[in-house]
């Protein structure tokens, strides 16, 4: 893959093989992330779990205190009552059956997050298939099927992050923008961190966390000593 001269340039700022104390990581971020827009900042947490055994899996949500630095849209699925709260909590799409076909058939995919009550599971699991390989079926453990859409809403609005295991055993989430500098990037990061500690499976076994790098959109990756995260 062919790499630009600024890329190529930042690489020189820092030793790619040493491992950083993650306030170090977070400068060199900002440092080198310099594109010509605000590039997002991303955690990459390789944990030693299988996530092929359901004893292991590593799910769950967790708010950033800065948030992302970007505008999140809301989809609730939700009648009545529950609706009109949705509504007057900012969410930004609110349905319920007359959803599905615009879903299945036309593609419609302009919203981030979907929230949806419980008894419209029923109706949410019919788009299991289109919603659950783009990671928006929502789920108990992210909080996003819940009596209370309003207060869900607003914590996403607010900065609210659902973390997962890939296929790879590895956990990638947004931790907010070049913009925020070191110290907001510190505390969004140390927040994640901690829950991802705190969501470690009884059954992993050994050293939870094998790797973990902070990168940039256009910023090489910068690998943070797990030592230095407290488990």
């Amino acid at each position: 893959m062919f790499k630009g001269k600024r890329y190529k340039d930042n690489l020189k700022a820092y030793d790619r093989m040493a491992l950083y104390e993650p306030s170090e990581g977070m400068a060199i971020v900002e440092k080198t992330g310099t594109a010509k827009f605000d590039e997002t900042v991303e955690a990459h947490i390789r944990l030693n779990v299988d996530s092929r055994h359901a004893d292991q899996q590593v799910r769950g949500a967790v708010i950033l205190p800065h948030g992302t630095g970007k505008s999140v849209r809301v989809l609730v699925f939700a009648k009545g009552n529950k609706a009109d709260e949705a509504k007057d909590a900012g969410a930004d799409f609110i349905g319920a059956e007359e959803l599905i076909p615009k879903i299945q058939n036309e593609n419609w995919f302009e919203y981030d997050v979907v929230v949806a009550t419980p008894d419209m599971m029923s109706v949410v699991g019919r788009l299991g298939k289109v919603l659950g390989p783009k990671g928006l079926m929502p789920n108990p453990k992210a909080g996003t099927v819940t009596m209370d859409v309003a207060q869900a809403v607003a914590d996403i609005k607010s900065g609210k992050i659902e973390y997962r295991l890939d296929k790879s055993n590895i956990i990638h989430c947004p931790i907010g923008k070049v913009s925020f500098g070191t110290e907001k990037l510190l505390e969004n990061f140390s927040t994640l961190m901690s829950a991802v500690i705190k969501a470690k499976p009884a059954a992993a076994k050994g050293q939870y966390l094998k790797s973990v790098t902070v990168s940039a959109t256009m910023g090489p990756g910068v690998k943070i000593n797990p030592a230095r995260i407290s488990e």
